[in-house]
C-alpha cells in the first residue's frame, strides 16, 4: 500500500486526497511497472508516482544517485542508465561530515532535517527529492535511503524494459569475453527488452561464472562443479 501517512506527502497535492474510504488515494497513484516490497518499496512507489505526475522520472533517478550510490557492484561500460554516474565518494549521505550527523540515532530530527536541507540546497536538488529526504529525516528513516534508491532503480529498470543480469566471475572479464557474453545473453531477451548487465568478481568461485538474469539462476562456477563432484563421490561410497 502507498497510504502510509509518512509517504503521502510525497504525492502531488492534486493526487493526495486523504480519505478513510477504501482505496481512493491509491486509485489515483501512478502504479509502477513492477511491485517493490517493504517500507523501502512503499517510499519508492510513492516517489515514482510523484515524479511520474510531474514528468520528472529521469531527473529524480539521477538526483537519487547523487544522494546515495552503491559502489559494491562493478558495471560494464554502457550497462544501463547508471553507467557514468559519480562514484559513491561524491554521494551526499556518504560524506563523513553529513553522515555523522544524519545517521546518528541520538541526533534530533530537527538537526538532521537542517543538515539534510542545507546539503540538498547546495546541490540544488528538486523539490521532490527535498520532500523525500525531509520525510525520512523527520521520521527517523534516513537509514532506509539505500534501500529506497535500490527499489526505485528496479522500478525504473522495469519502466525502460530493462532485464537486469548479474554475472559473477572469479576474475574480471576482458572486453572480448564481455562482448561475447552480452551477445549470448541478448538471445534470452524478448522483443522490446533491454539488457542491463552488472558484473561482479568473487575469487571464491575459482572459475567459470554464475549468471542471474530475470528469474533465472545458472551456476556454472568451478566451485559448484567441485561441490557436485564431491557429493557424487560421497554418495558412491
Amino acid at each position: 500500500s502507498c497510504t502510509d501517512p509518512a509517504i503521502l506527502p510525497l504525492i502531488p497535492p492534486q493526487v493526495r486526497q486523504l480519505s478513510t474510504t477504501a482505496a481512493r488515494p491509491v486509485s489515483k497513484l501512478v502504479k509502477p511497472p513492477i511491485q517493490v516490497y517493504g517500507l523501502e518499496g512503499r517510499y519508492a512507489t510513492a516517489l515514482y508516482s510523484a515524479a511520474s505526475k510531474q514528468k520528472k522520472l529521469e531527473q529524480v533517478e539521477k538526483e537519487l544517485t547523487r544522494v546515495w550510490v552503491r559502489c559494491s557492484t562493478a558495471r560494464a561500460p554502457g550497462a544501463g542508465s547508471m553507467a557514468g554516474v559519480p562514484c559513491c565518494s561524491s554521494s551526499l549521505l556518504k560524506d563523513p561530515k553529513l553522515s555523522s550527523v544524519v545517521m546518528n540515532p541520538h541526533t534530533k530530527s530537527s538537526v538532521k532535517q537542517k543538515a539534510v536541507n542545507d546539503a540538498l540546497a547546495r546541490e540544488k536538488m528538486s523539490p521532490i527529492i527535498v520532500n523525500l529526504m525531509n520525510l525520512l529525516a523527520e521520521n527517523g528513516r534516513l537509514r532506509y535511503t539505500p534501500g529506497i534508491v535500490s527499489a526505485f532503480g528496479k522500478i525504473m529498470s522495469a519502466f525502460r524494459g530493462e532485464v537486469v543480469c548479474t554475472v559473477t566471475t572469479a576474475q574480471p572479464l576482458d572486453e572480448a569475453n564481455l562482448t561475447e557474453l552480452k551477445s549470448a545473453l541478448n538471445g534470452f531477451l524478448a522483443k522490446g527488452e533491454v539488457l542491463k548487465l552488472e558484473t561482479k568478481t568473487d575469487p571464491s568461485i575459482l572459475g567459470g561464472m554464475i549468471v542471474n538474469i530475470g528469474e533465472k539462476y545458472v551456476d556454472m562456477s568451478t566451485r559448484s562443479k567441485i561441490q557436485k563432484l564431491t557429493k557424487i563421490m560421497r554418495e558412491a561410497v
